[in-house]
């Protein structure tokens, strides 16, 4: 292992706006739509799940947003957020690449989550709200939002996905230790919960059953709330701070990547260290590759079709257009439990169609085997998610080896692995697979996306 170049900034080098690629888009997202009546949502029709505030910046095209200054208050224990160069792994790979990773793991939570819940927690306080509702997979988000629940006095109950919530008991524990209340998805708790249970008793969850429940639950009380991790628009956008640190960090490196990395799942961390650099480009200054890692066994980039789909297994949600493998697919129990949803985010599969940016999908084993490469060099454990930009990146490097290109490649760290264990035991031992979806599943899933007639 060796000796590391870390790159900080101080308090007052944080950002004090986020960034909204929607402002440099050459052509605009594709409407939501009502799933009754097929027309465009206005705020009205997502008032029952979001502060106004939110919904504001869900459909704002302004290309800064002022951070409210309790939220950067909160930011402050832990951000600004470091930058290393990877020299450890550079050696290991024997590359002419220079690899830089933005590490996200130093938060509370172990995660970049925090980002987006600490915002959504301070807009919902200032509303008036008492409660939120949230679904989580892996336990990141759902441990973010405990965390920003007990800063602001704001109840939490949190369905996670049924096999993560046996996987992980220990996020499980961090979030029961913030105060939230956490559920297994299906539960008994919702009558689409009870629906699921109906047919299959032994079901694993997903993220679209795991929504549909929190969104049930939100709807039924004046007092409560609905908050999404991933996938929407405010959300990446709060999530800018990762990726507007970096360029200033990059800077400080005298250099400039050419190529930006990270997982995606719902697409939040991808977009937030990728977007900031995205919109650089699209204003004219100076361009990079974006490399977006899926999992194989959940590839809603390289896989799924671009279509409107609901966010949620209960068709609950307004459909956005997406990469989508579909609303009824349930991924295989894979670790990477926060990368186990049907759809991307509309603004990363908008920047997709767009051909800013580009997709590779790799599987869960030679993933862990590149964590573990990476823990050896740089001295941290990676979470399962972050295993994949690990994997990405290292990809991108080698590329570099064959072609003799002094490249600088810029990953996202998402997280740290130190609730994950479990998974790095399997890995060890052998026991961990390379997990698969039936073909005739995802045909179904995909053949069941809703009829949404072309635009006038």
């Amino acid at each position: 292992m060796s000796q590391q170049t870390k790159f900080l900034l101080n308090e007052d080098q944080m950002p004090k706006a986020w960034y909204n690629l929607q402002a440099d888009y050459p052509t605009p997202l594709p409407a939501v739509l009502h799933p009754g009546t097929m027309q465009p949502v206005g705020p009205e029709d997502l008032a029952p799940l979001f502060p106004m505030a939110l919904i504001m910046q869900e459909v704002s095209t302004e290309r800064e947003i002022e951070i409210p200054e309790p939220v950067r208050d909160l930011y402050r224990l832990w951000r600004p957020a470091p930058l290393y160069r990877a020299h450890g792994l550079e050696k290991a790979l024997g590359t002419c690449a220079k690899i830089y990773y933005k590490y996200e793991g130093v938060s509370p939570a172990g995660s970049h989550k925090p980002n987006t819940a600490v915002a959504q927690a301070f807009y919902n306080k200032e509303a008036g709200v008492k409660r939120l509702t949230t679904e989580t997979g892996a336990g990141q988000w759902g441990t973010s939002l405990a965390f920003a629940g007990a800063h602001f006095g704001l109840e939490v109950e949190v369905f996670q996905v049924r096999v993560s919530y046996d996987q992980k008991p220990y996020r499980r524990a961090v979030m029961e230790t913030y105060g939230a209340r956490c559920v297994a998805s299906p539960s008994m708790e919702t009558e689409y919960g009870r629906s699921v249970l109906a047919k299959r008793p032994d079901h694993p969850g997903s993220l679209g059953i795991a929504i549909s429940e929190a969104v049930e639950q939100a709807v039924k009380r004046d007092d409560t709330k609905y908050a999404l991790g991933s996938v929407l628009n405010h959300v990446l956008v709060h999530q800018s701070i990762i990726g507007l640190e970096c360029m200033k960090q990059m800077e400080m490196a005298d250099t400039w990547p050419d190529v930006v990395v990270g997982c995606t799942g719902g697409g939040s961390n991808f977009a937030g260290i990728a977007f900031p650099f995205m919109g650089h480009g699209l204003r004219g200054g100076q361009t990079s590759r974006f490399v977006a890692v899926e999992p194989a066994a959940c590839p809603s980039l390289t896989r799924g079709k671009y279509a409107y789909d609901f966010g949620d297994t209960a068709k609950m949600t307004p459909l956005t257009k997406m990469h989508t493998l579909g609303s009824q697919f349930t991924p295989p129990g894979f670790h990477a439990g926060g990368l186990r949803y049907h759809g991307m985010a509309p603004m990363v599969s908008h920047a997709m169609q767009l051909g800013l940016m580009e997709a590779v999908a790799y599987n869960q084993v030679e993933c862990f085997a590149a964590g573990v490469m990476f823990a050896r060099a740089e001295g941290i454990v990676p979470a399962p998610e972050a295993n994949h930009a690990v994997k990405g990146a290292i990809e991108e490097a080698l590329r570099c080896k064959r072609e003799g290109k002094a490249e600088t490649i810029l990953f996202n760290l998402s997280g740290h692995g130190h609730f994950d264990m479990a998974s790095y035991q399997k890995y060890f031992a052998g026991e961990l697979t390379d997990e698969t979806y039936a073909e005739s599943e995802l045909a179904m899933a995909l053949a069941g996306l809703p009829s949404v007639p072309e635009p006038a």
